[in-house]
């Protein structure tokens, strides 16, 4: 039998938030049917351990080494049965009612593909490292490459998005992999919900560009929102891990959707930005 939603959670090493957003997540969806999966990418703390000791209800996959992010997510998506994906990191932690306003919503909305809720820390201030953004362009990719805008904090003013209306209901480019809710038409489409080219960074951006492609809107709207802690798993991982995961994801990207004679200038500045992350590195880790 369908269900509504399926909820897909790819965790590592997240014992400390997990639980907390399991729970949430039963009190978000009350109307509606859910199945929820975690996919755990060989977590060395007690997070496998503690999901299956105290909810049994998750429909659990152990991966046997880490598989990245977007390939855990195609793995529950090909054995799910909801009408919709609800892609949900282990460090958010959900309202009550949330996810049903959200499925409610989808359903008056035929032409969204992908809808993104209000993202807040604790205090209930937006959280601009998760805010919507716009589809980057090529120059953009080198700024960011180069960290120019620790320099001209400017420079990326139209790509962040800054000034951005966050209450405000709001058609954009994208909006982050932390909280997408998807409609099963992008599954049945492409075979996939993220590219299984990217290891990790960029698939949320990518999938946003090929809903786009297929004619639907990638929607933004306050009436749900969501208490993001950022990325606690990524703060266990050490710099140059991020820079060198993150810039071949950017080279993924761009070598995807652009002609060699746009993708090219990342592969050549991207060995720079890789050095230059090596070295303040170790002069860091020195001091």
């Amino acid at each position: 039998m369908d269900i509504d939603v399926s909820i897909i959670t790819v965790t590592w090493n997240s014992a400390e938030k997990i639980s907390d957003q399991i729970s949430s997540v039963r009190l978000a969806c009350k109307k509606y049917t859910f199945e929820h999966f975690i996919i755990d990418n060989a977590s060395t703390d007690d997070t496998v351990s503690l999901v299956k000791k105290d909810f049994p209800h998750i429909q659990l996959i152990e991966n046997k080494k880490n598989m990245g992010f977007g390939h855990p997510h195609n793995q529950a998506v090909a054995v799910s049965r909801g009408r919709y994906f609800l892609l949900l990191n282990p460090d958010m932690r959900l309202t009550p009612g949330g996810i049903d306003v959200l499925v409610a919503w989808m359903d008056k909305k035929n032409d969204v593909g992908i809808v993104g809720p209000k993202l807040v820390d604790l205090d209930g201030a937006i959280v601009k490292d998760a805010a919507p953004r716009r589809f980057p362009r090529v120059w953009e990719h080198i700024a960011l490459l180069l960290g120019f805008a620790r320099v001209f904090p400017r420079v990326l003013d139209s790509y962040l998005m800054n000034g951005f209306d966050f209450d405000k209901e709001q058609e954009v480019d994208s909006v982050r992999g932390s909280f997408m809710l998807m409609r099963r038409t992008v599954y049945n489409t492409l075979g996939w919900v993220f590219d299984p080219r990217y290891f990790i960074w960029y698939e949320d951006v990518d999938i946003c560009r090929e809903v786009k492609k297929m004619g639907m809107k990638i929607v933004y709207t306050p009436i749900v929102s969501c208490v993001d802690y950022v990325g606690q798993s990524f703060k266990k991982r050490e710099g140059f891990w991020k820079k060198k995961h993150f810039t071949q994801s950017m080279l993924t990207y761009t070598k995807k959707w652009y002609p060699w004679y746009v993708w090219m200038w990342v592969a050549l500045v991207r060995p720079v930005s890789l050095s230059l992350s090596f070295v303040f590195g170790k002069v860091v880790r020195n001091k």
